[in-house]
């Protein structure tokens, strides 16, 4: 499912950031790692992003991405690459609150691995009534309608502005107004 969305959206931060997590799950270190290096590439230097305007009430935050980034690492046995990513993530982190960063630093430290961040459960995307109803197909045109002229023996198919003009053509027979 996560790779059906990436791939309809290649841009969307937190599809990469939950497939990295389960991908981490799985055991599949290396992906999960790319994952979590393109999670934070679509955050384009931004400390977060809002997902509550697309339906989804959760915040991404840059360090959060970067903190996953250095779960991934360790699980791989990069424990220098850890280290640097998460003192990056300090850098992400707001002022004052880092105690969970200098935490996983010291885990990191004694090679313990860190356990990766990851949208809460039981959060869904859920758009808006509104947007989920401008999805219908709408006709703008109307069913089509057979409109006959009155003016005898008048072959023209096309738009009437586009007539060619011919004088006395229009004028109609006297049958026929009868």
């Amino acid at each position: 499912a996560f790779d059906k969305t990436v791939a309809k959206d290649n841009s969307l931060a937190v599809g990469f950031f939950q497939r990295g997590f389960v991908r981490l799950q799985l055991e599949m270190y290396e992906e999960a790692l790319s994952d979590y290096h393109t999670a934070f590439t679509h955050l384009r230097k931004n400390p977060f992003i809002d997902y509550k305007q697309l339906g989804l009430r959760y915040v991404l935050n840059a360090w959060e991405v970067l903190y996953s980034t250095a779960a991934a690492q360790c699980r791989l046995g990069q424990w220098q690459e850890a280290k640097a990513t998460l003192e990056k993530a300090v850098v992400w982190r707001p002022e004052g609150r880092t105690a969970i960063l200098d935490l996983a630093l010291e885990q990191v430290q004694e090679h313990l691995f860190l356990e990766p961040m990851q949208v809460p459960p039981g959060e869904f995307f859920r758009p808006r009534k509104k947007e989920v109803e401008e999805l219908d197909s709408k006709d703008f045109l109307g069913k089509p309608k057979v409109i006959s002229s009155i003016i005898p023996n008048d072959e023209y198919i096309g738009f009437e502005p586009l007539r060619p003009q011919k004088q006395g053509f229009y004028e109609p027979s006297a049958d026929a107004l009868r």
